[in-house]
């Protein structure tokens, strides 16, 4: 890393300074005195050299409020304040006409040191772009203590019942955990036999830093599965749908009737044709 007390912004071609600030951005590093290097740029003589001190100071800005926010997120974990590891559970594919219901638990070392230990970004799975979805979900599966995915089908589904599903693939992931937690934290409500404590959190998945991360490895595995799926069934729309109830996707089987993944029960209720 460049020392900044000795950076000479004015003596530095226009190409280098934008590629040192294109390092710079991209590093995101939190140690870096941002402000010298803004009143830097801002100094300098040259107007595009001081556009890009208004670019770092906003972008260093946003970075301040996106790790103080996700800290947040991880101190809401940490306040239960157990002896132990706390996991965080979710699931998606509750509502979907077609494919199976999809849960996931993470385990997060809650310990941080630093902020690029963070796992900056994780929100609410439905609130991220994919991009941003598939770019965290291979960050948590590698940072995490410990993850589990489960997963029950259509078949399942339209023999059991979706609420019993809901709560039977939440308790699979945290069984699947290879790590034991002390506590489960839920998005929503409360895991019916479960044999760990467990607490449920409203809009869990944009509090608890452990349930946020559940949500996103969840939402993209059932993506992820709704993609093959699409392959096999192209006339059904799955990669754009994920299996939801859209227009084109009731058409779809309207027109061509329902596949081995439809759920028979759903498409009773909704659209009476079996």
């Amino acid at each position: 890393m460049i020392n900044i007390d000795k950076l000479q912004i004015d003596k530095m071609k226009s190409e280098e300074v934008k590629k040192y600030v294109s390092y710079i951005l991209k590093e995101e590093n939190g140690d870096l005195n941002y402000i010298e290097l803004v009143n830097n740029l801002k100094n300098d003589s040259r107007k595009t050299i001081q556009k890009l001190g208004d670019i770092i100071y906003k972008n260093f800005e946003n970075r301040k409020k996106e790790v103080q926010r996700v800290k947040n997120m991880y101190d809401f974990d940490k306040s239960f304040r157990v002896e132990g590891y706390i996991a965080g559970v979710d699931e998606v594919g509750r509502g979907p006409l077609a494919g199976p219901i999809v849960a996931a638990s993470v385990i997060l070392d809650l310990d941080y040191e630093n902020n690029n230990d963070l796992i900056l970004k994780i929100n609410d799975s439905k609130k991220l772009s994919p991009d941003n979805r598939k770019e965290l979900s291979y960050i948590i599966k590698e940072k995490a203590v410990s993850y589990s995915i489960s997963e029950l089908d259509n078949l399942e589904i339209d023999n059991k019942g979706i609420t019993w599903c809901n709560n039977e693939v939440l308790k699979k992931a945290i069984m699947g955990l290879k790590v034991q937690p002390i506590l489960v934290l839920s998005d929503g409500y409360r895991i019916k036999n479960c044999n760990i404590k467990n607490e449920f959190i409203i809009k869990g998945d944009a509090k608890s830093a452990s349930i946020a991360c559940a949500s996103i490895i969840a939402k993209v595995y059932r993506d992820d599965l709704m993609k093959e799926y699409a392959t096999m069934y192209p006339e059904y729309g799955f990669d754009k749908n994920a299996g939801y109830g859209t227009k084109t996707h009731i058409e779809a089987i309207r027109k061509f009737g329902y596949t081995p993944i439809h759920r028979k029960s759903f498409l009773k209720n909704i659209l009476n044709i079996v």
